[in-house]
Formats: structure tokens, sequence, C-alpha cells
């Protein structure tokens, strides 16, 4: 591919569920965004700059990326020649089984979190690399399971338990909030309809929300959306089908909000995912 274009490849290992992606961005190269899954990554050229925490983090070659399940982010290079960067999407089901079986704690929780998003540590580096390698190469069951292995015993060092500081009356009531989103995620909801519900005013839950999932009600049911969007594709539905399914309102709005979040179209995405083959839209193409 050529060095001064935008590119990304991405694959997705079927029996462990893990994404594995190698890109390469200049100027923007995605607006903010979260995921179900651990994200592990490299940065191996230029710099790479996200926020992430509400920090502005700045990534060189060879430094380690941690985000947690939920942590929303984005992405873009401050220098011209743009960033390269390598990173596995590691499902939060598949993780806890793993460090389970190893007595390594459970890293799933989306309570939980990762000590720093930026690390030095030159031993996970080269760990995620290589796992990147043999899952995103396909090198065999038995190196990826091993290379896998390896980056989980790096990855249990970097763990942390982030305690809540918000009392535990209001995130309950944030939390049930939350799970009507989940369970109405397809329907046009509104904040009056939420605040009625939490009987609070629209203001305060916006303000509670947002310190309990560090985003406002509408960007969390985007991200919902999205991330169901995903696991919908991945199993081969139809993108028309998927926008109904997750609550955008046609098949050229699920494919703007996945395009700015993931810089590729849902059909994209499907197939090399899935292999299914089929014309998408002019408008999505």
């Amino acid at each position: 591919m050529p060095a001064n274009k935008d590119w990304v490849d991405f694959r997705r290992d079927d029996e462990t569920g893990i994404e594995s992606v190698n890109a390469h961005f200049r100027g923007h190269a995605y607006d903010p965004h979260d995921h179900d899954e651990l994200l592990v990554g490299v940065t191996q050229q230029g710099l790479q700059r996200f926020n992430c925490h509400r920090s502005l983090h700045t990534s060189t070659p060879g430094r380690a990326i941690l985000i947690e399940p939920g942590a929303v982010h984005d992405g873009h290079a401050p220098d011209a020649e743009g960033f390269t960067y390598v990173m596995l999407y590691l499902p939060q089901h598949w993780v806890a089984e793993m460090m389970q079986r190893r007595g390594l704690g459970d890293v799933a929780n989306i309570e939980g979190g990762f000590r720093h998003t930026l690390t030095d540590d030159a031993l996970l580096a080269s760990a995620i690399q290589q796992a990147w390698f043999t899952v995103h190469h396909n090198e065999g069951r038995l190196a990826r399971d091993q290379s896998l292995d390896h980056l989980l015993t790096m990855l249990s060092r970097h763990l942390d338990t982030k305690p809540s500081h918000q009392n535990a009356s209001a995130l309950q009531q944030m939390q049930l909030m939350r799970d009507y989103l989940h369970d109405f995620m397809a329907q046009d909801i509104g904040l009056d309809e939420l605040s009625r519900l939490a009987g609070i005013d629209r203001f305060k839950l916006t303000r509670q929300f947002k310190q309990a999932f560090g985003q406002s009600p509408h960007a969390y049911l985007v991200r919902l959306r999205l991330r169901s969007a995903r696991v919908l594709l991945a199993q081969g539905i139809e993108p028309v089908q998927v926008a109904a399914q997750v609550g955008f309102a046609d098949q050229s709005h699920l494919g703007r909000w996945f395009q700015r979040a993931y810089r590729m179209t849902p059909a994209s995405y499907q197939r090399q995912c899935t292999n299914v083959l089929y014309s998408p839209p002019a408008a999505l193409a």
C-alpha cells in the first residue's frame, strides 16, 4: 500500500473472536468511539495522538497502548507523515475465561482498568507484537495460543481497579438508565423520557450519567449501537437490516457513524469478517 495514503488492514480470528488491525493514518484518524473489547496495541511509526480518560496522549514507536472496554477515545496524527500501529481487540468473555484459568484475575469487568493508557514496558510491547503477528498472519493454533498466553501474563501486570467517586445510590440509578438504553436501543429515546424514569431533571441526569460513564446518554447510545452493529455485521447480516435492528434511521445513517468511528464502511467491515459478497449501495462503497 502507498506510504502516503491512509489504509486499514483488518482481520478476525473466528475461533477466539479476536480482531487484529494494522493501520496507517495522516491527519484525522477517527472520531470519539469505544469498544466492548480490550484494546492492546503498539505504535510502529510516527506520533499517534489520542484523547482517552479526559487526557491527551501521544504514543511514539515502541510504546504500548492499553484501552479498557467502554473507554472513549479518538485518534489523529500531529505530524504530516502520519502514524502506523498494530492493535488487537480482545473480547471480554475470552479474556475473562483465559485470565481465570491462569489465576491472573479478571480484566473483563468494565469497572476495572489499566494503570496507564500508555506504557514503555518493552516486554509487554513485544508480547503484543508477537500475538498480533500470529493472529493476523494465521500462524496456526499452537503459535497463536502460546503467544496469547504470554500476552495475558504480561498484561496482568498492568491491571488496576478504578474506585467509583459517585455515591452508590446515584451510580445505581445511572446503571439502571444504562440498562434501559441497552434494552430499548432500537427505539428513538428522548432525554425527557430518561428524566422521567430517573425521577430527576434532564440536566442533572446528563451530569450524573457523564460522571458514571464518561459520556452523555446520546453519545453512549450511539457507541452502543455501533458496537451492536459490529456484532451483527460479523454474523453476516446485511447492513440495511443491521441499521434497523440497532436503531439507526437507515443504512446511510449507520454508514456515516460507522465510517467516522472505524474508518471503514459497514460493508467493508463485514466482508473482512465473513467474506460475505454482495454489492453495497454506491453511497457506502
